[in-house]
């Protein structure tokens, strides 16, 4: 809430009037605010325009009226920072969060985490660990148990082998990710990435000095990437091919013999690596399966395994993801970790061992929550695909559904205005539906929004009906 205008005066602050328009004994820039400390009066301007750089680098000049000196203060940012667009799921969530606060009936279909609590065994580890006394630093990259045990995971649920110190756990499969990104990127290399794609790939590479390269592919294909687009982009700077499967946004799930045919082509590039981000594969629906691109032939030298507890154990909240690769690769990334925010907590890591006690592929709490979601799959696939010049591709993974909207663009809303993208459709859903979905230009496609079934059936119905009310009038605002 803004703060009034006595309130703002009994902190100390006053706002100046442009210069000339509120004379007085001391003269201010324009649009200058001042601050009284006991003697002392300070006053904020912005520094001259010449004094601006290349970089669009901001000062402020503070000036002691006791002192004739000037001091000047840089509130400049890094160009990384400014480089870097805000995520907007993330933004969304907020917004649908402080909505629902403030008592509007929001239905968050944003958010990327299961609506399951944490298994009971899971939970009960972490408690315990509280209560034994597990709760210094371990080793920064994770504990000899952990490691072990995701060792022994990958071997028996994915058919690739390591060691543990070719295993680092981290704060969150994300952090996996950006450490990979990190540390074999150069810059000016390139990294390739399939749209859509998860909203912070392209942001970590530019924080990386790496230049996103976007590969677009098509809802007619299932969101796939085609090996012969692949091929047509790749060059000395490609460094680094980023692969999700189970695909956030999509749910899209890659078939073997797809992988293997990029693989082949992979192979013909000693500088490229693949980033494999696993974090969806136990969310799965039959006949598809899950195939881990370091078990390929050839690939398990470049390839960097991503994988975490957050999804397929509803473990969003206790940050533990991790990351196998060839010890070169992997010693690389701890040592940034060892630099950053050092080993993940010690609390998480037993309850990751209890998550993966839990038998082959999460055994029965899985697959519980996996057949939960399939549900609810279904039951948007057949509201949506009922509806009017809406395009749909079957998720055979994850829990969303990206859905191609894009007919409905072009439509004037009284009250609203022109809905022309992605981004004003979702704007005008939680506006007249109160449905917080994120808009497809958030993962490089426009034409799409993403919606997230993480939330009940009943929840989900009322949502569809929301949706369906809202769009109703759109279709003959739609100019022909």
């Amino acid at each position: 809430m803004a703060a009034s205008t006595s309130s703002i005066s009994r902190l100390g602050f006053r706002h100046h009037q442009p210069l000339g328009t509120n004379p007085g004994s001391h003269s201010q820039p324009s649009g200058s605010v001042s601050f009284h400390s006991g003697s002392h009066c300070f006053y904020f301007k912005p520094l001259e325009a010449a004094r601006q750089s290349q970089l669009s680098r901001l000062s402020v000049v503070v000036k002691a009226e006791s002192r004739s000196e000037e001091m000047q203060v840089d509130i400049s940012l890094s160009p990384r920072v400014t480089a870097v667009k805000p995520s907007k799921t993330v933004a969304i969530t907020d917004q649908a969060t402080a909505l629902a606060q403030a008592g509007v009936p929001v239905i968050r279909l944003a958010a990327g985490e299961p609506d399951f609590d944490t298994p009971a065994v899971i939970a009960e580890a972490g408690i315990n660990a509280i209560r034994e006394g597990h709760t210094r630093y371990t080793p920064n990259a994770g504990t000899q148990e952990l490691r072990v045990a995701i060792c022994q995971k990958l071997k028996e649920e994915n058919g690739i082998s390591y060691k543990p110190d070719q295993v680092l756990v981290s704060n969150g499969a994300k952090q996996s990710i950006y450490q990979a990104i990190l540390a074999v990127c150069s810059p000016g290399d390139e990294v390739i990435i399939p749209a859509p794609f998860w909203v912070s790939y392209p942001e970590m590479a530019r924080l990386a000095d790496a230049t996103p390269v976007i590969l677009p592919t098509s809802i007619s294909e299932n969101f796939l990437l085609d090996p012969k687009q692949l091929e047509s982009k790749l060059n000395e700077k490609s460094r680094l091919l980023i692969l999700c499967s189970p695909s956030n946004p999509t749910g899209s799930v890659y078939p073997k013999k797809l992988l293997e045919e990029i693989a082949k082509i992979v192979a013909k590039h000693p500088r490229l690596l693949v980033l494999s981000d696993e974090i969806y594969e136990h969310i799965i629906y039959a006949p598809a399966t899950h195939t881990s691109f370091a078990s390929l032939p050839g690939m398990w030298e470049r390839t960097l395994t991503v994988n975490g507890f957050s999804k397929a154990f509803a473990m969003t909240g206790w940050r533990l993801g991790y990351l196998a690769g060839p010890k070169h690769f992997v010693a690389a990334c701890n040592k940034i970790q060892s630099q950053f925010t050092s080993g993940a907590s010690s609390i998480s890591q037993k309850a990751g061992v209890a998550a993966l006690g839990l038998g082959y592929a999460g055994g029965e709490a899985v697959s519980t929550m996996v057949k939960a979601f399939r549900e609810r799959r279904d039951f948007l696939i057949k509201s949506f695909g009922e509806m009017e010049g809406v395009g749909l591709s079957e998720p055979l993974g994850a829990f969303y559904l990206f859905i191609d909207f894009s007919s409905y663009y072009g439509a004037e809303v009284e009250g609203f205005g022109k809905i022309d993208d992605s981004d004003a459709l979702c704007r005008y859903l939680l506006d007249q539906a109160q449905v917080a979905l994120v808009p497809g230009v958030a993962f490089g496609d426009d034409s799409c929004i993403r919606i997230s079934y993480a939330a009940s059936l009943t929840t989900l119905q009322a949502a569809v009906e929301r949706i369906k009310t809202a769009l109703l009038p759109l279709k003959s605002a739609v100019p022909v």
